[in-house]
């Protein structure tokens, strides 16, 4: 019994000095290691276009622009012939993330054989983009949404595309991004997200720590700090509520039930509530799904051509 008993006492040890290590991790975590200004935008951006590449589907250019001190390179797709096309900046979720290519993403082979034209680029940090990824994991979005603000001047800039039907589209944490960036765009850009939460970042965290999506010593440390007072459940963080609520364009949500990593339900009550108040939103919820409806291969292959078609009817 004493063998078992000083087991016992190791592993709660062993529990209690994880808990501060991660307590410490994330502490220093969320304590603005970016300089993340509020004003940060990226309206009028220095653009450069290699020549295009042509082949029997699409044309492809190369671009880079210059967005608050840093360049950020990306590939613009656009379906054969003269345009005008209506066009998508595609917005990264979490993490380390590079352009999405023509070949490999099904997302932008399916859209730009719809007729709408993709800019997909390197995150900020990331592949061939200058700067420092990733604020957003940081709970930081500004400079995000100001890159977000420089691809929708790129699209703008080019004869072939339609200035008037150029919309946003992402996944994950771009749920944070893109309702930002469209309020800066003064109304000008429709947007449609997936796996995307509509409540705070805060509310998110805890969700996901509480599915165990993030790790059971992450989970541990956010109980310990809720119960010692430094954090409280609710809205905390980045809430993108107050944004949603300036929205006059449309937009498009699409959920899975299963979704481990953000609050489904509660999201679609948010969403459900600016419904109620005339936004002209869309909620498809896929109830067996999970996290990466997007992904190759999806957890449910009916949300991308649900996003298509909406993205389509949109535009036209």
């Amino acid at each position: 019994m004493k063998k078992v008993g000083l087991i016992a006492a190791l592993v709660a040890l062993v529990l209690v000095a994880a808990s501060l290590v991660t307590l410490v991790f994330l502490s220093r975590s969320s304590s603005h290691p970016f300089a993340d200004p509020a004003d940060a935008r990226c309206n009028a951006p220095t653009v450069t276009f290699d020549s295009a590449v042509v082949s029997s589907t699409h044309r492809e250019f190369g671009v880079r622009f210059a967005c608050v001190g840093a360049q950020i390179a990306g590939t613009l797709d656009v379906p054969p012939g003269r345009g005008p096309f209506p066009a998508v900046v595609w917005v990264h979720g979490a993490g380390e993330s590079a352009r999405l290519p023509y070949d490999g993403a099904p997302l932008v082979q399916a859209l730009v054989d719809s007729g709408i034209a993709v800019l997909s680029y390197d995150k900020r940090g990331v592949g061939e983009s200058e700067g420092e990824c990733c604020p957003g994991d940081y709970g930081q979005f500004n400079l995000l949404a100001a890159d977000v603000d420089g691809a929708v001047a790129v699209l703008r800039s080019r004869p072939e595309i339609d200035p008037s039907r150029i919309g946003l589209l992402g996944a994950s944490q771009a749920g944070w991004v893109v309702p930002l960036a469209a309020v800066r765009s003064n109304g000008r850009v429709a947007f449609a997200l997936v796996d995307a939460p509509a409540v705070s970042s805060g509310e998110e965290d805890l969700y996901s720590q509480g599915t165990g999506e993030q790790g059971s010593l992450l989970r541990l440390a956010s109980f310990v700090r809720t119960a010692g007072g430094l954090r409280t459940p609710g809205p905390a963080g980045f809430d993108p509520r107050s944004y949603l609520e300036q929205l006059e364009t449309p937009a498009l949500w699409v959920y899975g039930g299963a979704d481990r990593s953000q609050p489904t339900d509660d999201d679609v009550d948010v969403l459900n509530g600016l419904k109620a108040k005339g936004k002209d939103f869309s909620v498809l919820v896929y109830p067996q799904a999970g996290h990466g409806l997007l992904d190759v291969p999806p957890t449910d292959p009916r949300a991308l051509p649900a996003v298509v078609h909406w993205i389509k009817a949109r535009t036209n």
